[in-house]
């Protein structure tokens, strides 16, 4: 096999739009491809690159609202009707036809489905992927965010014989990728596949972009006042990132302050954001929900408000607040770490087996705010030179195991297999 040669990757999963973990991750992914002399292309319910390189179908989207109907048929119950194993053969045969287009008009030389075969939010497309790759012999990286035996809501279900076949499939054309050491664990132990671990990661060769002319009115936007703390929340409202401990430990600084939550509400718990914001209430804490003034880009709403990067507000963070209670990885760790940030974070599992070891230096807690926490919050929001010190450490320990160079060197011994094979 010519290893230099210039391959046309494509990325297939239900969206690439937006600052969700797996399109982020996808967008770094590519990045680093393309700098290798690749070119990528993309298929998705969603999609916010370049026209020219993608392939959109509505009903990939896990939110498209025939999928969802079927979905929540599927797992609330442990039996399928006829019904349901018909629409599931049908939509199946929609799907490859479609993503046979994608192969075929790009002229993909090797496919990285994201989350696609793993999380089943859209059964008959991961099916009809799977299908194709089998049928094809196609050249596989499937990258692996979230598995369906890691969530609550999967364990209940009328379609153990899919999740058998394609969650993930043990096709011997498919080299598998994961992002915690964990799931690479149970992948061995529960389908019998080894598996790369490849860790979320930053540019941290490149130094963060610093507030300009453009950002200087971003806490007047906010509705800051001018002698109030900027306590930063950098994650969607679901119930796994654990927000109220970030509103309990608000309460317990004895500083004037706000919580700015950058993300909207997520794909399903639309009840917890009642929950944080009566828990906000009964504290006494200000919360701010300002996913209206964030995108992955600069621009102007459809209102005409402007919008800024999820990157611009970090700069202006008294402090990032990190309480997740059970994460793959850790995005918002990995941006607070790269700006240099005073961060607090629960000692979710994958933080204490992944990230702790190498030596990180965060205000950690376990499962519920200390004095101890709290003292240590103030400390080191009230430290001027946090960033050239403690900071300063953090991203150089980042830069040495989460960095592009991780990255780039993992995916060359990835697509040297896959394409071996």
């Amino acid at each position: 096999m010519n290893s230099t040669k210039t391959l046309n990757i494509g990325f297939i999963s239900f969206r690439f739009a937006g600052t969700d973990g797996v399109s982020l991750e996808t967008s770094k992914w590519a990045e680093v491809l393309e700098e290798m002399g690749h070119r990528c292309f993309y298929f998705a319910g969603e999609c916010d690159r370049p026209a020219d390189v993608s392939m959109v179908v509505p009903e990939a989207h896990f939110k498209h609202e025939e999928i969802m109907a079927q979905h929540q048929r599927l797992w609330h119950s442990n039996q399928r009707d006829h019904q349901q194993t018909l629409w599931i053969k049908e939509r199946t045969e929609f799907f490859h036809n479609h993503v046979r287009r994608f192969l075929d008009e790009f002229e993909i030389d090797l496919l990285i489905p994201e989350n696609l075969l793993c999380y089943p939010l859209n059964i008959p497309l991961s099916l009809a992927v799977t299908e194709l790759i089998a049928e094809r012999r196609l050249p596989t990286i499937a990258h692996h965010h979230d598995f369906y035996w890691e969530r609550k809501s999967f364990l209940v279900n009328g379609a153990w014989d899919y999740l058998t076949m394609a969650f993930p499939p043990t096709l011997d054309t498919i080299e598998h990728a994961v992002i915690n050491s964990s799931a690479a664990h149970q992948l061995a132990a529960r389908r019998g596949v080894s598996s790369t671990i490849i860790p979320n990661v930053m540019n941290y060769d490149v130094p963060p972009p610093e507030a300009d002319d453009y950002t200087a009115d971003i806490r007047e936007n906010l509705g800051l006042a001018p002698d109030e703390r900027l306590i930063l929340q950098p994650t969607r409202v679901v119930q796994r990132k654990g927000i109220e401990h970030a509103v309990e430990l608000l309460s317990r600084l004895g500083v004037k302050a706000q919580l700015v939550i950058s993300h909207a509400t997520g794909d399903d718990d639309k009840g917890y954001v009642e929950r944080v914001v009566s828990y906000a209430d009964l504290l006494g804490v200000k919360i701010l929900f300002a996913e209206k003034w964030f995108d992955e880009v600069r621009g102007v709403s459809p209102d005409g408000h402007k919008v800024y990067s999820l990157w611009d507000i970090y700069p202006f963070a008294d402090l990032v607040t990190y309480p997740s209670l059970f994460e793959g990885f850790g995005n918002a760790f990995l941006e607070a770490v790269y700006f240099r940030k005073p961060i607090v974070v629960n000692n979710y599992t994958i933080y204490e087996s992944d990230i702790r070891t190498r030596g990180f230096k965060v205000i950690c807690f376990d499962d519920f705010i200390t004095d101890a926490t709290v003292a240590a919050a103030l400390e080191a929001m009230n430290d001027p030179h946090y960033a050239e010190n403690g900071g300063q450490r953090n991203y150089e320990l980042a830069r040495n195991y989460f960095s592009y160079t991780t990255l780039r060197n993992k995916l060359r011994i990835l697509l040297y297999n896959a394409r071996g094979r």
